[in-house]
């Protein structure tokens, strides 16, 4: 089976144990995680209309990236318990090749092509649409990290979710935030032992190949499937990750879908 080939070829199964990152504003924590001093545009431009709007769905929220209280550059802030049919006015700034291929704050891999977002006080990951006021286009984001950590800004888009809004160019502007209200999340902020989990898939020295495992394995997988770019002693390679995974039951019916997919569930690590 191509599959199987694919992955025989010097790809192991790797169970990966990920603690949720600090967010990423702080300085002291930016000074010894990101290795580009100033964040900027990538240098592979896009359009408006190569971004797609994220695909909402029930995805479980966590405690892992939703530690409540958290305090940033001296501000306690307080994630909201009941976010629904939240909508709120104020400005949107992006973030782009700085973060790119980093964890973001509930451990997902920052894609600066990607509709993503930060907030300071939705919970994470939640969906929703972002509209600019200055000319009435909009984008559905996934929010899955914190920030912008500045007292006038709402929201932190990606590069994308900026681009598709039409004002990566300067920076900032009026935007109206709307949660998407989604049946069938399951809240397990107050689960006792919840942790993220992944799934490691292979290691490719072709982007390509990384991206067409990814878009095979989100076809049928519920929990996200992401690619990072690590440097591996000189060498750039590209790693599918599946997960977050909450706890050992969801880990497990993860591998069963992987194997009835046709792939090797593989083993976790102890």
């Amino acid at each position: 089976m191509i599959r199987l080939a694919l992955l025989a070829a010097g790809l192991a199964l790797v169970l990966l144990g990920c603690g949720a990152p600090a967010p990423k504003s702080g300085d002291e924590y930016q000074a010894t995680r990101y290795s580009q001093q100033q964040d900027a545009a990538p240098l592979q431009s896009i359009s408006a209309a190569d971004v797609a709007d994220a695909v909402p769905r029930a995805d479980p929220i966590l405690l892992a990236g939703n530690k409540s209280p958290y305090t940033v550059n001296g501000v306690t802030y307080e994630i909201l318990e009941d976010y629904r049919n939240y909508k709120e006015q104020g400005l949107a700034s992006w973030y782009g090749s700085k973060f790119h291929g980093h964890e973001t704050s509930n451990g997902e891999i920052f894609d600066l092509y990607a509709a993503s977002a930060a907030h300071k006080t939705l919970p994470i990951p939640c969906y929703a649409r972002v509209t600019n006021l200055d000319n009435g286009r909009s984008v559905v984001v996934r929010v899955n990290d914190r920030g912008p950590f500045h007292s006038d800004r709402l929201i932190d888009l990606s590069y994308a979710a900026a681009v598709k809004l039409g004002f990566m160019e300067n920076g900032t502007a009026p935007v109206e935030v709307a949660v998407l209200n989604i049946a069938g999340v399951d809240d397990r902020r107050s689960a006792p032992g919840t942790h993220y989990r992944y799934l490691q898939l292979g290691a490719f020295s072709r982007a390509s190949a990384a991206e067409s495992l990814q878009a095979d394995l989100q076809g049928f997988l519920q929990v996200p499937v992401f690619v990072n770019e690590v440097d591996a002693q000189g060498r750039l390679l590209y790693r599918v990750r599946v997960g977050p995974m909450a706890d050992t039951e969801e880990l497990e019916l993860v591998k069963q879908q992987l194997h009835d997919g046709g792939y090797p569930p593989g083993q976790p690590l102890p």
